[in-house]
């Protein structure tokens, strides 16, 4: 196992977790008048969301994710939860094996199976002892990162729930401004604060 493709899967699930707040508004026209209504685009203000949120994250990943309505991310915690399980098995039992026939050459026995023949060996005791470490190694690695991803799980599921009752509307907003100056020709940039109520 490379420990750059297990940081390339942190970094995509980690990609994958940004927030994106859009605003929904219908318009109903009428003969006399045209009437605009704005849908509210974030949920009522619950202070125990985000924490329940959290808790269910905590006791089964996916769950914050389903509480919060966001379903698609459920399969990203899975699968990296996942991956990061199957590494672990997979290097655990790599372990086991250079474990198995280091301890077989400590006990004078020469049939384990990194033998060619009696005479030759193909892994020297030198060579079981490096795997061991290299295994071992990767073995706490990936442990460490399917902790993140678990962990990365709760607290995406929390951000989320504090997200969804965030007030996103065009009354304060915070945008690049381009201004032409007619007399010099130029264009000058800026940024522009509007606040209406």
């Amino acid at each position: 196992m490379n420990l750059k493709y297990l940081l390339t899967v942190f970094v995509l699930l980690m990609a994958t977790t940004l927030v994106v707040a859009q605003k929904d508004t219908l318009q109903i026209k009428n003969n006399q008048d045209t009437i605009v209504e704005t849908q509210k685009n974030y949920k009522e203000y619950n202070p125990l969301a985000p924490a329940k949120a959290a808790f269910y994250s905590a006791i089964l990943p996916g769950l914050g994710q389903a509480y919060n309505g966001k379903y698609w991310k459920i399969p990203i915690a899975y699968a990296g939860l996942g991956v990061g399980i199957y590494f672990y098995l997979d290097n655990d039992k790599q372990y086991d094996r250079y474990r198995n026939a280091y301890k077989s050459r400590l006990a004078g026995s020469k049939d384990d199976e990194f033998y060619v023949d009696t005479n030759n060996p193909r892994v020297s005791t030198d060579g079981l002892i490096r795997a061991q470490k290299f295994y071992q190694r990767n073995k706490e690695v990936s442990l460490l990162v399917t902790a993140g991803i678990y962990i990365l799980n709760i607290i995406d599921a929390n951000v989320d729930a504090h997200l969804q009752q965030f007030n996103v509307n065009e009354d304060l907003s915070f945008k690049p401004a381009v201004n032409y100056d007619d007399f010099s020709g130029k264009t000058r940039y800026g940024l522009s604060l509007n606040y209406n109520f």
